[in-house]
């Protein structure tokens, strides 16, 4: 395995959540009251406090719905929610501005109250076609907002920050300052570092990572893969994970890790912990490896192998080794994580892991504390909440599964009967997830398994919900919802 560091930049003075001593469930609760994030807090367990959140609605009766209102044809990003503003990464199809017409990836923000849309960060695709920026796709990535900054990776590869409330605060934030429109409508650029030109990164089909910002750094995973016939890595020592500074995009560390082994593509997300007194950010490798690397320099500090020795690698994601799809959740000095591949690939075999993160070097040998695979798990996309003891996931077979976490033996299994794409949302004692066909099932919280409700959303759901004030905000293919008792 290659470990490449290559320092941009003199270490910057991190936030107190960058030391050691101070634990990662403190750091969630504390991020949480400022900031908001995909999966809520750094440690990206999808788990919220939340309560008074309804077991039923129906967007054809209307029953519980307090709001709706169109996306694009293709949404994957989002919702975030902070303060009074909802934010979604989708496609163009659904027109905000004449002026931007054509196939686009968007941004668009809305009032958490009613709906009314408030603004949009726009982007034109790449010219290089579908094998960087794949058609309709749009934004994939769910911003981190905190205060008045946001910060999220464009289908153009661009890490990208701007300003919560766009033009409408009639104030145009620099360093850039000559944005072509900035009508009250419009997205007010503070900063854009483009991956792929100052990186040398080579998205397949499409960067998509939710970023994640502790203290003064922004860390991202590139998204470097194949080409588009799966015969060659074009840029194999790229960058896989890179830290940014959050207030100028400059390079702070890079990190090169799967080299030549990438399998496929890299469509996963950051994690941020601290375990064992030790401050960790978690990256997931497109070879199918987990790494822990120092937040403030990038150096390794632990690395996993979460595909078994006999496995078949083929480039481009056609054999039994696996890449990472779901984000790794670290929770009480525990990585929790599960490998998958394209959709397009099929089922296949997948595997999940608990791997304690107290430990350094290589620790494929030693750290796993349990597994499942084979007929027990299948590939996922799909990031783990962990609950009073019991994880809760799915796979892209269509099974929900809550499983011990000290043990991973399997307490319930709920069949969906549809791929499931996105994460299960843990509140109020319930477990809400849905699945392609645009069903989402809503299971009860504990070790016996029930079925509350399921409702189908009329399009397929690719997101996770979250939840505040009682409210909780779905977005499916093509609508964004609030949904509350009446």
């Amino acid at each position: 395995m290659r470990h490449i560091v290559r320092t941009g930049l003199p270490v910057l003075a991190l936030s107190g959540l960058l030391v050691g001593a101070v634990l990662a469930q403190d750091a969630d609760q504390d991020t949480a009251q400022t900031t908001a994030m995909w999966g809520g807090t750094p440690s990206r367990n999808m788990v919220s406090d939340e309560t008074g959140l309804v077991t039923e609605w129906d967007p054809e009766s209307g029953q519980n719905i307090k709001w709706s209102v169109e996306l694009g044809s293709q949404t994957y990003g989002g919702p975030i929610l902070i303060g009074d503003m909802v934010l979604v990464g989708t496609n163009n199809q659904s027109l905000r501005n004449p002026k931007h017409t054509g196939d686009r990836g968007v941004v668009m923000a809305f009032s958490a109250a009613d709906g009314e849309f408030l603004w949009q960060a726009s982007h034109t695709k790449l010219s290089a076609g579908r094998v960087n920026d794949w058609p309709q796709q749009g934004v994939c990535s769910t911003p981190f907002i905190e205060g008045d900054r946001i910060w999220y990776v464009s289908n153009q590869a661009h890490v990208v920050c701007a300003d919560l409330n766009g033009f409408r605060d009639g104030e145009n934030d620099g360093p850039i300052a000559d944005e072509a429109d900035t009508s009250d409508i419009d997205a007010d650029y503070i900063w854009s570092t483009d991956m792929m030109e100052e990186f040398d990164a080579f998205p397949h089909n499409l960067a998509v990572c939710s970023p994640l910002v502790v203290g003064d750094l922004v860390f991202v995973v590139t998204g470097n893969g194949v080409d588009e016939g799966h015969l060659a890595i074009p840029s194999p020592f790229a960058p896989s994970f890179i830290a940014l500074n959050k207030n100028t995009g400059e390079l702070v560390w890079e990190d090169a890790s799967p080299g030549m082994e990438i399998v496929h593509g890299q469509w996963s997300n950051p994690a941020y912990g601290v375990a064992g007194g030790t401050a960790q950010v978690i990256f997931p490798g497109g070879d199918g490896w987990v790494y822990s690397l120092a937040p403030e320099t990038g150096e390794l500090i632990w690395k996993f192998d979460c595909n078994p020795k006999d496995a078949v690698w083929e480039l481009g994601g056609s054999g039994t080794r696996n890449n990472i799809v779901a984000t790794p959740v670290i929770h009480e000095d525990v990585v929790y994580i599960a490998v998958g591949q394209d959709p397009e690939h099929g089922e296949g075999g997948g595997h999940m892991y608990a791997i304690d993160a107290t430990q350094t070097g290589d620790v494929t040998e030693t750290a796993a504390l349990w597994h499942r695979g084979g007929e027990d798990f299948h590939r996922t996309m799909t990031t783990v909440a962990v609950k009073d003891d019991i994880v809760y996931t799915a796979d892209l077979s269509g099974y929900v599964y809550a499983l011990d976490r000290a043990t991973g033996e399997q307490h319930w299994r709920y069949d969906t009967y549809a791929a499931i794409w996105g994460s299960a949302f843990v509140a109020d004692g319930k477990v809400y997830i849905g699945d392609e066909d645009g069903d989402i099932a809503v299971l009860k919280q504990g070790k016996e398994m029930e079925l509350l409700h399921e409702v189908n959303m009329g399009s397929a759901m690719y997101t996770t919900p979250v939840a505040k004030d009682g409210v909780m905000y779905l977005a499916s293919r093509n609508r964004l919802y609030a949904v509350a008792a009446e």
